[in-house]
């Protein structure tokens, strides 16, 4: 069963639904294995104004109600990139971080985009920040300067770029969504965070042949 993952880094509802996401690919008994595929949606890329401070406080209330419902940790305010002076909320560089290592070292990107989120929400770190995405990505033991080699590259500006406007060509307008793809039919299975059991039972619906 292959399925698509289209997330923002800095997606909180993201955040929340990675730890459905790992309960559901950890399932034992599986029918067929899960194979799950990522692709960057782009929740606020090329952002370019600072957040204002009342705003900042607006989104950290947003993100008790994620911690509520999935359990997942938050560093706690004034501790968090949103509270910095001139913080710019803009996802195009951790969206193409998680791109450069999907590309390269395609077995990590999950692991990798867990790891960026972690950094954010739970440690309060500034994803945007180039220096930042080679720590955590060095953390993950993968290669420091072949990262940021990469990912400062063209290539990987265009890549990212591709995937914001696939995704905005299917209709994607909100994260977190999955796909189910059954080679010649794409089915969408849900757009927004799930708990494991609903989720299982949408995937089992999609999976059903179309009659």
């Amino acid at each position: 069963m292959n399925l698509l993952y289209i997330a923002d880094p800095m997606c909180s509802w993201c955040y929340g639904f990675a730890k459905t996401i790992d309960a559901l690919l950890a399932e034992p008994g599986a029918a067929a294995p899960l194979q799950l595929a990522l692709m960057m949606g782009g929740l606020r890329p090329y952002t370019t104004e600072p957040m204002a401070a009342e705003r900042a406080d607006e989104i950290f209330g947003h993100w008790a109600h994620v911690h509520e419902a999935s359990g997942q940790p938050f560093a706690a305010a004034p501790n968090t990139a949103l509270h910095e002076p001139g913080f710019v909320y803009d996802t195009e560089p951790a969206s193409r971080a998680v791109v450069t290592v999907r590309t390269l070292w395609p077995q990590h990107g999950w692991k990798y985009l867990h790891a960026v989120q972690k950094a954010f929400y739970a440690e309060g770190r500034n994803v945007t920040k180039p220096e930042v995405l080679a720590d955590v990505a060095e953390a993950q033991g993968l290669p420091r300067a072949a990262f940021a080699k990469a990912y400062a590259s063209e290539e990987m500006r265009a890549a990212v770029r591709a995937d914001f406007d696939q995704a905005q060509a299917w209709g994607i307008r909100g994260f977190p969504a999955l796909i189910l793809d059954q080679g010649k039919r794409l089915q969408l299975v849900c757009q927004g965070y799930l708990p494991l059991a609903p989720l299982r039972e949408r995937l089992t619906a999609a999976a059903q042949p179309a009659g």
